[in-house]
């Protein structure tokens, strides 16, 4: 029926559910509760966008293209907050709901980081706790952030012209399917044909 979509079929879900899972893995590493429940709706979404396109359902389709905007603006405002962008502090725990101090993963795992702890046992009412730093980072951990958030934004917007064009294929395949009859009740052309016992009469006389 829909054959001629079967090649929209396939590419569409591998790029978008694995950079997603990668997001989804580093966030949860880094306690980052809101960007993992955005992550959580993201594959969702995703996985409802592979469902349409593999069973037709344009309206499915539509709805992941929707969610890209809504995702778009989330990564926008996850770039503002690493770069401290209108009042933001990447150092506030808005992306823990303020019900812990973690960071991102990246913070002291970059690349080239160094992690120390030294014991602050000296220092009165800080008894068995230990300062933490990080050093010889090759980049901040901020920037790596944004980059993945580059990249989620560049991926949405791919998936949201890849998605408007398999809802136009789908759309031409179903007008031009219903403009041959394939949904009528009856044929476009119905020929009346007689019943054989009469045919066999007017052929006799």
């Amino acid at each position: 029926k829909h054959c001629g979509c079967r090649s929209c079929n396939s590419p569409f879900p591998s790029p978008f559910q694995l950079a997603a899972l990668e997001r989804q893995v580093f966030d949860f590493l880094g306690y980052q509760w809101a960007p993992i429940l955005a992550n959580f709706l993201h594959i969702i979404i995703v996985i409802l966008g592979l469902f349409g396109t593999i069973q037709y359902r344009p309206r499915y389709i539509v709805v992941y293209a929707i969610w890209t905007a809504v995702w778009v603006t989330w990564n926008i405002f996850i770039i503002c907050f690493y770069l401290e962008v209108g009042g933001l502090s990447k150092d506030s725990e808005l992306l823990t709901f303020n019900i812990s101090r973690h960071q991102s993963w990246w913070s002291e795992n970059g690349p080239g980081c160094v992690r120390k702890e030294a014991s602050m046992s000296g220092i009165k009412g800080l008894d068995n706790h230990s300062y933490i730093s990080v050093i010889g980072c090759a980049l901040e951990y901020r920037y790596i952030e944004v980059m993945h958030s580059s990249f989620q934004i560049l991926i949405a917007l791919v998936g949201f012209v890849y998605a408007c064009y398999v809802v136009s294929v789908f759309t031409e395949e179903e007008d031009s399917f219903d403009f041959i009859g394939g949904f009528d009740p009856f044929p476009l052309y119905h020929v009346n044909e007689k019943p054989t016992n009469l045919l066999f009469k007017q052929t006799y006389l």
